[in-house]
């Protein structure tokens, strides 16, 4: 995985209406944590950041007064309405140190013409160095019939990355499709013709 260079800002304005004011200046906040030092507090660029977090597990250097260091997103906080990152949380990281992460789970292929792509889980914790963490791993299921389940024990993991989840924790399965209803009309019993000789009622008179 390659490293995104992100220019760091100390800061030193706490509060609501600080952070207010870094966001009116398309910035984020952000804390910096990890390895007993104490939290460091930044002000990132906004736009960069975006970015970067559209890399899941992305490797941030950031690189400003005070600060010279590698970093893993741990927490991001968005706007629920805009979807623009409102504070970050990051954790720091050495070269050559191993980190829990979580990757993507991905599938190539169609199963049966019988079945249907049940996937239980979209990610899957492994530990892997910190400069080198898998972008996700792929799960071939083409052909795969009905019954068929694919547990995390099974994945192929990228070389270097080691599994944190449970071995027989089911990943995905392809289960049977579903019975379809008849349509309207179907199955319904036709009206007996009037026996020979019978007539219809006709209506009463009034």
């Amino acid at each position: 995985m390659s490293e995104v260079r992100i220019a760091a800002e100390p800061r030193t304005t706490f509060g609501k209406g600080a952070a207010r004011k870094i966001r009116r200046a398309d910035k984020v906040p952000a804390v910096l944590y990890g390895h007993g030092i104490d939290p460091k507090h930044l002000t990132l660029p906004g736009h960069e950041v975006l970015l970067a977090l559209r890399t899941p597990n992305v490797l941030i250097h950031l690189k400003g007064e005070g600060v010279d260091e590698l970093a893993l997103p741990k927490g991001v906080q968005r706007d629920p309405i805009k979807g623009f990152v409102e504070h970050v949380d990051l954790l720091l990281v050495k070269r050559g140190e191993k980190v829990t992460v979580e990757i993507p789970v991905t599938t190539v292929g169609d199963v049966h013409t019988d079945g249907l792509l049940d996937q239980q889980l979209v990610a899957v914790a492994v530990e892997a160095e910190a400069t080198h963490i898998p972008t996700g791993v792929e799960v071939d299921v083409e052909g795969l019939e009905v019954g068929t389940a694919i547990t995390a024990g099974e994945l192929q993991l990228p070389q270097g990355a080691t599994l944190v989840a449970d071995l027989d924790t089911v990943i995905l399965q392809v289960i049977a499709k579903p019975v379809e209803a008849p349509e309207e009309g179907e199955g319904e019993v036709a009206e007996a013709p009037a026996a020979e000789g019978e007539t219809a009622e006709a209506p009463a008179a009034e």
